[in-house]
């Protein structure tokens, strides 16, 4: 009977969602036609102002903006290097920082762009002291000409970053952190544990992003065609007004942006006065058949599971083990496919889903397919441990890698709620660890020796994998280790990474180990389930009704379609969510 209900329920959404696609596709019969099209002497617009991921989620059933990322303004980039209906590029800076590596990576696209003879043209509105911002001005120097608003304020003096500790808080109401680092560099948790940076700290953020900044400065210098010492010292001699940063030649001309995009259009011969926003863009197209080099994406945190149980309405910022080992294990049985390219963008996270993730390269690469990591904002922890045993690693030069350790705890939240009248009583049954992971007190002396005895095995295991990917001594990469963060530079000197590039070096890595004629075609590999699935959840309903109901909703391309699915899960969200009881967790990491 519950079953009978619940495929009624999904027909019937899938009745409601033809009602309503039918007439708007009948009334809009052209809505395909109306994506937006390439002209000839066409002007491609990148506006950087809203921010970037490094990999795009993607939409659900295909429909909609899958967000500007990196990954898609290098890949179009490259199309439109070779496509003679793009003439040039205009850009809309970010006031602030921008992410380094992702600088890196675009900066390189810029350059190949320039090559193939076609304009780049820069906008800034300001740049101001905040963050990364000498990262921005590398990528604005790497353009054909840099433009600047009128009365607007140029504030690239340097890098600094801030931190904040709670330790004093901490002591103050009586939450105890009990966390353990594997070892004296892992600091991620240091926040909680002291109240200013320790020496280590201290000496390791220093060191990576020393790195960041003189590689941004060595590079604007180049395209500046200044030395890096004289770009440096006029740098930081700063801040400048708009119209003295041109006298001192860190841009090129004064001018609000309607100014500065009529002389781009004027410069590419456009007679069309509109852009081409660059994630609108659709590249000629390409084979479809034949060798193929795999590509397969892994952006933010790593977790155990898949992300079909997720949200499908909104993008995911986790890297899903089972979902990205999926993706391996269908390239692996791909015929087409002769190497995969790896992209890592991600932080860290489980050390069982990292090895479960690292175990599926380890397949690929004996089942004859090479594995060639791109690196993107973060390869580090987690990231690294996914990373270490590919067949090649290539990183950008400011990529955050390496943090080769492990840290885990809990707080103690017991202290604290006994002073307002909270009590937190344990009991169980069963071994003594049992309750190692409750808040109410600390752990006792043999909980804390289990602890450190596991914690040991984690980090000597990462070590053990680093050594047998890299094919570096384990007592090097105990010393190399320790926890630290490195940038792709200082790890490469270190022997953690093979090559300083970005994804299309990576592409050209993987090319030649397998041998692969140049111009072999990208195949990307989700290995993640369709939204379909997660919707069928949500809905209660059955996958074949679900299904249909996805398949008008693609045809009829329909935004009314999309806001009632959107309504629907929303009220299965709130009709789950009555009379759930909150309870405060903690977790082993």
């Amino acid at each position: 009977m519950r079953q009978f209900v619940l495929t009624i329920a999904g027909v019937f959404v899938g009745l409601l969602l033809f009602v309503v696609g039918v007439p708007v596709l009948l009334i809009a019969g052209a809505a395909a036609s109306s994506h937006p099209t390439v002209s000839q002497h066409q002007v491609l617009r990148l506006d950087l102002r809203g921010g970037l991921s490094d990999q795009s989620a993607p939409s659900l059933f295909g429909l909609g903006p899958r967000g500007l990322s990196v990954m898609t303004i290098v890949q179009n980039l490259h199309a439109a290097e070779n496509d003679p209906r793009v003439r040039a590029l205009f850009v809309r800076l970010p006031e602030g920082g921008m992410d380094p590596a992702a600088a890196d990576e675009l900066r390189l696209a810029f350059a190949r762009f320039r090559a193939a003879g076609k304009t780049i043209v820069v906008h800034s509105q300001g740049l101001y002291a905040s963050g990364a911002v000498t990262s921005t001005y590398q990528l604005a120097a790497s353009a054909g000409e840099i433009w600047i608003q009128p009365g607007a304020s140029f504030q690239v003096t340097g890098m600094a970053n801030e931190e904040v500790f709670f330790r004093r808080l901490f002591d103050r109401f009586g939450v105890v952190p009990e966390f353990q680092q594997r070892q004296a560099y892992k600091n991620a948790v240091n926040p909680y544990l002291h109240d200013d940076f320790t020496p280590q700290h201290r000496e390791a953020s220093l060191s990576w992003m020393t790195s960041v900044y003189e590689t941004a400065i060595a590079t604007a210098a180049t395209d500046r065609r200044r030395t890096p010492a004289a770009l440096r010292t006029l740098l930081e001699a700063g801040p400048y007004t708009a119209e003295q940063a041109r006298a001192n030649g860190l841009v090129d001309r004064v001018g609000q942006v309607h100014e500065a995009e009529a002389v781009v259009l004027a410069t590419a011969g456009s007679s069309d006065h509109e852009m081409l926003d660059i994630a609108e863009y659709e590249p000629p197209s390409e084979r479809s058949s034949g060798p193929a080099i795999a590509v397969i994406g892994a952006e933010g945190a790593i977790v155990t599971g898949s992300g079909q149980d997720s949200n499908p309405f909104t993008g995911s910022s986790s890297v899903y083990s089972d979902d990205i080992a999926a993706a391996f294990y269908r390239a692996i049985e791909d015929r087409d496919v002769r190497a995969i390219v790896f992209r890592v963008s991600s932080p860290g996270g489980s050390d069982t889903a990292s090895e479960q993730i690292l175990s599926a390269v380890r397949a690929a690469r004996a089942a004859g397919k090479p594995v060639v990591v791109s690196m993107g904002s973060y390869a580090a922890s987690g990231g690294y441990w996914i990373s270490s045993q590919a067949s090649g690693i290539v990183a950008q030069p400011s990529t955050l890698t390496g943090s080769i350790g492990v840290y885990g705890g809990r707080f103690v939240l017991g202290p604290a709620l006994a002073r307002y009248g909270v009590d937190v009583r344990r009991i169980g049954v069963g071994g003594d660890f049992a309750g190692a992971s409750g808040i109410g007190a600390p752990m006792s002396n043999s909980q804390q020796a289990a602890f450190s005895a596991w914690m040991d095995q984690i980090y000597d295991g990462f070590v053990a994998r680093v050594a047998q990917g890299r094919n570096l001594p384990v007592a090097r990469v105990r010393e190399i280790a320790q926890g630290r963060v490195w940038t792709g530079v200082q790890a490469r000197e270190r022997g953690l990474v093979d090559e300083l590039g970005g994804f299309y070096q990576a592409v050209e890595r993987a090319r030649r180990l397998a041998n692969l004629q140049p111009g072999v075609r990208l195949k990307t590999i989700d290995g993640s389930a369709s939204g379909l699935g997660s919707l069928g959840r949500m809905f209660g309903a059955g996958a074949d009704a679900m299904q249909a109901a996805g398949q008008i909703a693609a045809i009829s391309r329909d935004p009314e379609a999309q806001t009632l699915l959107r309504q629907v899960a929303q009220a299965r969200a709130q009709a789950r969510g009555q009379g759930a009881v909150l309870a405060p967790t903690a977790a082993l990491h």
